[in-house]
């Protein structure tokens, strides 16, 4: 019988994304056959597979159970501080699934770490999550940044250039980024590298003291209240839809369009 990886199964079945699927593997909280799931674990229909100590899939069952196709979910949320986007039992802080306490088994799209704030998508689709977390697709993610002292132009020029970040032996894609006051500035990333922005900051003396997401893709945070969250609207939806068909064809910035009202 073909076998699958386990972590892309879970996917498939609307359980999580690859990405948190990993990570429950890593601590444990997947059995397969009643043993305890291993990194890298292929697996096939004719085993049963238990996750958080719930059965996600048993032998016998369609190619999707129809027990396990609840409608699209997507959520909108404003994460505040102090929030964390990951089950991981190694931060004891409240998580953004306790956050928003949907009665469907829905998960982050990607992070936003636990100083951070602003704009968070959550699904219970495990494949759209996959497509907008591939960092070939050049999605954009824009936020409003704060740093501890006076912005200069030439430390926008040189961020908008791309930063060598020493720590992850890496250097940054040429992004978009304006001033918004003496000590702010926006910034529109097209990938999505670990604390991004404040290593990006702290290449050139920086210190980051408060970062909102406000966008992601066509998806804005807009006058959403701090700690809240909505369904997404079908206009959005439908135009997130359009974006994701169109990342394997065309690498377009939506900035582009937006911020020159093209």
């Amino acid at each position: 019988m073909e076998e699958i990886r386990l972590n892309k199964w879970l996917s498939q079945l609307g359980v999580c994304s690859r990405r948190e699927a990993d990570r429950l593997i890593e601590s444990g909280k997947v059995t397969v056959d009643d043993k305890i799931a291993q990194m890298g674990q292929k697996v096939s229909k004719a085993q049963k597979i238990i996750c958080g100590g719930k059965l996600v899939w048993e032998p016998g069952g369609s190619d999707v159970p129809p027990s396990r196709q609840p409608e699209p979910v997507w959520l909108v949320v404003n994460k505040p501080k102090g929030i964390v986007c990951t089950t991981s039992p190694k931060d004891r802080a409240k998580t953004i699934v306790e956050l928003v306490s949907c009665p469907e088994r829905v998960y982050p799209v990607g992070r936003l770490d636990k100083d951070s704030r602003g704009l968070i998508l959550m699904t219970n689709q495990g494949d759209l999550v996959n497509k907008m977390m591939r960092s070939g697709n050049a999605h954009e993610k824009e936020s409003e940044v704060q740093v501890d002292r006076p912005v200069t132009g030439r430390f926008l020029e040189a961020v908008a250039g791309g930063v060598e970040l020493a720590g992850l032996n890496q250097r940054t894609r040429p992004c978009w980024v304006e001033a918004m006051g003496e000590k702010g500035f926006r910034i529109i990333l097209t990938q999505g590298l670990n604390r991004q922005i404040r290593r990006m900051c702290q290449a050139f003396g920086y210190q980051v003291l408060d970062l909102k997401r406000t966008r992601i893709m066509n998806i804005r945070l807009g006058s959403l209240g701090e700690g809240k969250f909505r369904q997404m609207a079908e206009d959005e939806y439908r135009e997130l839809l359009r974006l994701l068909e169109e990342s394997g064809s065309s690498n377009l910035p939506y900035a582009q369009r937006t911020l020159s009202g093209g």
